[in-house]
């Protein structure tokens, strides 16, 4: 900071706020007992996601995906998406922008790519970390505070819309935030992989992005199930926006999907995770449960994203992709010249029908005349 004595950069503003409202002390306060209750950090490893930066944003950053694929190919494959239908459903045969938006299609098909540009609009495939907190009791499960709806069913299969709290997230170090994610993130900042299981290249580009990206950015927290293992905690599942998703996760894997997916599950066990399913469902929201020896639990799942004087990380040299560009969707045109005559042989149809239709009805009096 001695080299920015008067204005430091985005990257290494903190700025803190107290806010008065009765709902933002208790969240506070929650925070504070669970810092407290779980003093410890566990680094999972590394999620990855799309960004936008935008004009009227100025140098923040706009998360345009959930940040939860293990892979940044996947994060790059999700942009290649993103962007061949915003050409589909924004823009029409001969708009200039359309052709923008396809070159960029291209490219991710062919390269790949962690930065484009599309007009002025810039995109990126971001990097976080995923982490837990831990304490004498184990890992850490919901706060009282995390939004949730407790009251709806677990067992309830029917579609059901979730609002993701991630996408529209607006990355921005220099954001007011609370005395509590204040002080959390400043305690982040020197967090990096340090467990000699990790290949030193791996520990290596972990410690340079200390110095390439040295700001912290607080991503909103996710909820799973994990299961206690002898000597850890094993999750089960990918993220979920609240509690109550990710107790509806643990349901349906106990009442249907762990006979399918565990080998050595006699048809006496199944039917006894379905029974300690059902009662789970039906007694009041839990966050733990146990059933034949074995303890599962919700916990809360943090994503920290490191900030530089360009704005997020992008995945690091030692970051592995199972696989490379690969074209995802067919050529627009195509798609659209399909349609065309799809919708033209239905209109065919429809008048051919309306024209035998006709001619019944004149044949049919006919033959009543001629009665």
């Amino acid at each position: 900071m001695e080299d920015h004595p008067k204005s430091p950069p985005r990257h290494l503003t903190f700025r803190v706020t107290h806010r008065d409202d009765p709902v933002s002390e208790v969240v506070e306060q929650d925070a504070m007992r669970a810092a407290e209750r779980y003093p410890h950090v566990i680094v999972r490893g590394p999620v990855f996601g799309f960004a936008e930066q935008r004009p009227d944003d100025g140098p923040a950053w706009r998360l345009l995906s959930d940040v939860v694929d293990g892979f940044a190919q996947h994060s790059r494959d999700g942009l290649n998406s993103y962007l061949w239908f915003k050409a589909r459903d924004e823009t029409r045969p001969g708009d200039p922008y359309r052709e923008q938006l396809l070159a960029a299609v291209a490219r991710l098909e062919t390269e790949p790519l962690d930065e484009l540009w599309v007009g002025d609009v810039r995109y990126r495939v971001v990097r976080g970390d995923e982490f837990a907190r831990i304490g004498d009791d184990g890992l850490e499960g919901p706060r009282p505070t995390d939004p949730d709806d407790p009251s709806r069913d677990i067992g309830d299969r029917s579609r059901r819309e979730t609002v993701s709290r991630t996408k529209g997230f607006v990355i921005d170090h220099a954001r007011p935030t609370g005395i509590m994610e204040s002080l959390q993130r400043m305690e982040l900042l020197s967090l990096h992989y340090e467990a000699t299981r990790i290949p030193e290249d791996v520990r290596e580009d972990s410690r340079r992005a200390l110095t390439t990206h040295p700001g912290v950015v607080l991503l909103p927290a996710t909820f799973t199930f994990a299961e206690r293992k002898a000597n850890a905690w094993e999750p089960m599942a990918g993220p979920q926006s609240t509690p109550h998703e990710a107790r509806t996760t643990l349901y349906n894997y106990l009442s249907e999907f762990l006979p399918k997916l565990e080998q050595g599950v006699s048809p006496e066990d199944a039917e006894a995770y379905a029974r300690a399913a059902e009662t789970y469902r039906k007694g009041p929201p839990s966050d733990a449960l146990d059933v034949l020896g074995r303890r599962f639990s919700i916990i809360r799942v943090e994503r920290l994203m490191r900030i530089g004087p360009d704005g997020p990380e992008t995945p690091r040299p030692t970051d592995r992709d199972p696989y490379g560009p690969m074209q995802i969707h067919p050529p627009l045109a195509e798609v659209e010249e399909y349609q065309r005559r799809k919708k033209a042989e239905g209109e065919g149809a429809g008048a051919a029908g309306e024209g035998a239709e006709g001619a019944g009805h004149e044949g049919e009096g006919a033959a009543r005349g001629g009665e």
